[in-house]
């Protein structure tokens, strides 16, 4: 009930602010939604006519699906991709790619359903995940049930899959990796007397002392982050399977156990100078490129910008991130972003689009064989045990990392997004970085929590 009136107010209130999910960095990772019913109304007419000239018509069915997605190298590639894969069993199909930045997928898709023009949609779109829940839950008539499809969800990671489940019910093929790891200079790390294999299954009280004889005998940091961000929280709450929201949807800052030890535990880093805040994610990249710190903790997708740096070939490894202390449910494994692909309701051969998506991205290792060459890594467990997943990479020591990153992804737990995710996570931000400033944490999250209760009424 709680939900419905949520997706009630929203179709009213069009004020929400969006943040794209990771392997979306380039664009600041942050994407803003604030159109209005009035202007919603007024762009109906000229997105119907987008939609017919750019999407293609596929009125009447057929063999082509037509899809919305971003960045040619790496989501567009793998949809041509998947589209090769499905025609050598189906010759005669089709699927017409749109390139459509996340932005515009969202602010389509809030014009197409809160003015009632749904025909704006094609068949199949592309989804940030952490705004999947939102967006299911505030115009679930835009959305296929996938539950009944065929699809065995059960061969995705149990936290993939569960960014589109809304009520039990299943509405997204999970597709790009974010499991997190946790990567390292191991040159460094050998200055400093440490190996890789110190640094596994760890805690981040471990973490913190190792860091400090790093810092103390290199001069460098273990981690670095975008000051005011709340990534590296986010990543700390999810390995224990907490969320900044109960079952219900309503804020759970306030004596959330997790929460308080997460931010403790950022602000202990933070005091002894092994993590370091930077201003913007330019800065933050080129922390890692220019040798400033010692390794960086983040979703996979984290390491082709690392490997942007050649000269830095075979001094880099990866293992799984530290854990909390004395928090429940506490492991080592997490996310940070990627997307999911949902089947509109303006689809207009389900059959075929449910087909598609349950023979390529829900049962193909050789489309995930096809596309790790772009960085696109599976959630897809059976891919993790193909030969090309169990290659070895060079850049990171010879490890079959992406082998290991998919096994991550397997262990990882969910947490609940929901309608007011990225208000919280913004508020959440906000109460850290009082709290390295001195603010008390109970004080802080109390804040935060009563802002997102007012956002919400």
């Amino acid at each position: 009930m709680k939900r419905k009136i949520l997706s009630a107010l929203l179709c009213v209130a069009m004020t929400a602010t969006m943040l794209a999910g990771c392997g979306d960095k380039a664009d600041d990772s942050k994407n803003s939604d604030s159109d209005t019913q009035q202007e919603a109304d007024n762009n109906a007419g000229d997105d119907k006519q987008e939609a017919a000239d750019d999407a293609g018509d596929s009125e009447g069915g057929g063999n082509k699906l037509t899809v919305w997605c971003w960045d040619p190298a790496f989501n567009i590639n793998a949809m041509e991709k998947a589209g090769e894969v499905y025609q050598k069993e189906h010759p005669d199909f089709t699927v017409d790619v749109v390139e459509t930045p996340w932005d515009d997928i969202q602010k389509k898709l809030t014009t197409a359903a809160t003015s009632g023009a749904l025909d704006t949609l094609p068949d199949i779109i592309l989804m940030q995940d952490n705004a999947f829940q939102k967006n299911v839950i505030s115009y679930p008539e835009a959305f296929v049930d996938l539950t009944d499809s065929g699809i065995d969800f059960s061969q995705f990671g149990e936290a993939k899959t569960a960014y589109s489940v809304i009520d039990g019910k299943n509405y997204g093929v999970p597709f790009d990796n974010g499991a997190v790891i946790a990567a390292y200079r191991t040159d460094v790390l050998e200055e400093a007397g440490f190996k890789i294999d110190d640094f596994t299954d760890i805690t981040w009280d471990e973490y913190l002392e190792k860091g400090k004889t790093v810092l103390e005998k290199t001069g460098k940091p273990l981690l670095s982050c975008q000051a005011g961000e709340s990534d590296v929280i986010m990543m700390m709450l999810q390995s224990c399977g907490s969320s900044l929201f109960d079952d219900d949807g309503n804020p759970a800052m306030v004596d959330n156990a997790a929460l308080k030890k997460v931010m403790e535990t950022y602000n202990a880093l933070k005091e002894a100078g092994v993590l370091v805040e930077v201003n913007d994610w330019d800065q933050y990249i080129s922390t890692m490129t220019t040798e400033t710190v010692a390794g960086t903790i983040n979703g996979c997708w984290i390491m082709a910008s690392i490997k942007t740096a050649n000269d830095q070939s075979g001094k880099w490894a990866i293992t799984n991130m530290p854990k909390l202390v004395d928090v429940e449910n506490a492991t080592n494994f997490s996310n940070n972003g990627g997307s999911s692909w949902a089947i509109t309701s303006n689809c207009q051969n389900v059959d075929l689009a449910k087909d598609f998506l349950a023979s390529t991205f829900a049962g193909s290792v050789e489309l995930y064989e096809n596309i790790i060459e772009s960085g696109a890594i599976a959630t897809y467990l059976p891919a993790g045990d193909s030969d090309v997943y169990g290659k070895a990479d060079e850049f990171f020591g010879g490890d079959a990392v992406s082998a290991k990153i998919v096994e991550y992804a397997g262990k990882c737990p969910s947490n609940n997004t929901g309608v007011y995710y990225y208000e919280a996570r913004n508020a959440v931000a906000i109460a850290m970085q009082n709290v390295v400033q001195g603010a008390n944490v109970d004080d802080e999250l109390k804040a935060a929590q009563e802002t997102v209760e007012f956002n919400m009424e």
